[in-house]
């Protein structure tokens, strides 16, 4: 004897709801960790190697040319997914981001630096951009939030385990150690690659770059997520040096205390996004963030720092997590590559700007002026959400449909992963 579907009071069977972590996805996690590993665990390594071997001002060019090349091939990954495939993109791309670093073991010179780092900058946006668009494949529409934010989880972890393990690793056993293990992981990963499911797109037509980044609905939420990734770059950046004067636990507490607000308020905009719309969290979460900044002013209380440093973090969290999943509902499986790689361009660029622009100004200025002012600078994010609050529900958020159909208004003729501790949430 069966026992009847649970039922509303209309009497019609309740739907149910699809699972999240099914057997593809937890596959892609292995090239998810694989990938922050093979980033983040000689990122704090490099320049400590160019130092020993006296290029000490290369450790600096080195990373910035990481970072750059990352921003500059972010936007053609869409054209090599539409070559490749999603599978075989992100092959090639954990191919270009783990063994060059291999290439650092035969010299230090600056040219080998360089030219490693470019590799590996290459490999990261191919990787971002491709892995993110096949994990939005993977993930059902109607938990996409919700989905998102797991991924995102299993990424913070595993930057904030490998961050700090990559330095502690090369000052116990040597710079080889770490240059090894950043070469196999992103192979290793490579066995996976052939059994995830082979969910392309060739059926869609292809459209250039251009066109998505002129799409008012695709770059209103990647220049509101730009806006709080500025302040993350001058929070990231500069917060240990405000905090110089205080006990040195202030500024790694309160960097971590950023950390892992983002990472719980990610998961709290899936659940609520995906049941309530993306575009509700959005004035939220700039606002939490504006708040924090200003908080993070008054560098001389602990308390209140750390204060900010978290409530930062929960805005910053929620504006994740709403932006990339609104921006992945309005195109249909086109569009994914693109939208991964604008909103992945909007971190990388926002948050070098943050560091830049703070850079030029907080000798003039100051540590609390400077972080006052980054503060006010995220606040013309809201008059782009109130744009957004205009649109219809079905404009809105037009993934609680089965697909983005061609009759839409906002459809993707008019029209992201994942970071840093601070959180690519879908790489």
């Amino acid at each position: 004897m069966t026992c009847p579907a649970p039922t509303r009071s209309t009497g019609r069977p309740e739907p149910t709801r699809p699972g999240i972590l099914t057997r593809p996805l937890a596959l892609r996690f292995v090239s998810v960790v694989a990938s922050s590993i093979g980033f983040f665990l000689p990122l704090g390594v490099v320049p400590l190697y160019a130092a020993q071997s006296g290029t000490a001002a290369t450790g600096g060019l080195a990373t910035g040319a990481l970072l750059l090349t990352t921003v500059g091939v972010e936007p053609l990954s869409p054209r090599i997914i539409r070559v490749l495939g999603h599978r075989w993109a992100l092959a090639v791309g954990l191919l270009l981001l783990g063994p060059p670093t291999l290439l650092l073991l035969v010299s230090p010179a600056p040219s080998v630096l360089l030219v490693t780092c470019v590799l590996r900058g290459a490999g990261f946006a191919i990787v971002v951009v491709a892995g993110g668009a096949l994990t939005a494949l993977l993930i059902p529409a109607e938990r996409r939030g919700e989905g998102l934010a797991v991924v995102g989880l299993v990424t913070g972890v595993t930057t904030l385990i490998a961050l700090p393990a990559g330095v502690w690793l090369a000052g116990q056993y040597g710079f080889g150690v770490v240059f090894g293990a950043t070469a196999a992981a992103p192979v290793l990963a490579l066995v996976t690659v052939p059994f995830l499911p082979a969910k392309e797109t060739a059926a869609d037509r292809p459209r250039g770059m251009l066109t998505w980044l002129r799409s008012a609905d695709l770059n209103r939420p990647a220049l509101v997520f730009a806006a709080s990734t500025v302040a993350v770059g001058a929070l990231t950046t500069f917060l240990p040096l405000a905090m110089s004067g205080a006990a040195t636990w202030v500024a790694p507490a309160a960097l971590l205390a950023h950390s892992a607000a983002a990472t719980g308020s990610k998961w709290i905009a899936g659940r609520l996004g995906d049941t309530h719309g993306h575009v509700r969290l959005l004035a939220p979460g700039v606002m939490a963030s504006v708040a924090g900044m200003a908080l993070l002013a008054l560098t001389g209380s602990p308390v209140t720092v750390l204060v900010g440093a978290t409530t930062f973090g929960l805005g910053f969290g929620l504006l994740q997590n709403a932006t990339l999943t609104l921006m992945y509902s309005r195109v249909t499986t086109a569009g994914y590559g693109p939208v991964s790689a604008i909103w992945n361009a909007a971190y990388d660029v926002g948050m070098a700007v943050g560091a830049l622009g703070v850079g030029f100004v907080v000798g003039l200025i100051g540590y609390p002026t400077a972080f006052l002012l980054v503060a006010v600078s995220m606040l013309p994010a809201l008059l782009l959400i109130r744009r957004e609050r205009w649109r219809t529900p079905t404009e809105q958020e037009p993934s609680a449909r089965p697909s983005v159909t061609s009759t839409s208004a906002r459809d993707v003729n008019g029209s992201r992963a994942a970071g840093l501790t601070t959180g690519k949430g879908t790489i």
